[in-house]
């Protein structure tokens, strides 16, 4: 009996752990490989501070290049169902963008610009243009 209450609480702990994880995919570490570039978001409650650029404040999130200070700022996010509308400037301000970012499964992402400017970061001395459509693989959940 005592083996059964304490399987049933496991499967119980399990499950809820499972509808935590889905039910905040926008609070998120996601990373691309190839650019070497990430986003970390919090479109929920606009948590984030950039590091080294907190004049800010806190922000929905951004984009931010390995080994470097540049961003993209997250100014605002609408969600609907697995979709975020982003709204982005860059640190110097003098571009912008509009992306979807949308959660594909449980560690897969999509950045698609709509509009606006085009996407691009540092890289050796020159500007780098990320294409369109740029997958994100989920790291880690901020908490």
């Amino acid at each position: 009996m005592k083996q059964l209450i304490l399987i049933s609480i496991l499967s119980f702990l399990s499950l809820t752990i499972q509808a935590q994880k889905s039910e905040a995919p926008f609070r998120a570490y996601l990373y691309n490989n190839e650019y070497e570039v990430f986003l970390h978001i919090d479109l929920y409650d606009e948590t984030i501070t950039v590091p080294g650029q907190e004049l800010y404040g806190q922000l929905p999130g951004y984009l931010g290049k390995k080994n470097n200070s540049f961003c993209w700022v997250i100014t605002s996010a609408t969600i609907k169902d697995q979709t975020a509308k982003l709204a982005m400037i860059n640190d110097f301000g003098s571009e912008d963008l509009t992306a979807t970012l949308t959660v594909k499964n449980d560690t897969l992402y999509v950045l698609k610009q709509v509009d606006g400017s085009t996407l691009k970061v540092p890289k050796n001395g020159k500007w780098q243009k990320l294409p369109t459509s740029l997958p994100f693989t989920l790291r880690q959940k901020h908490h």
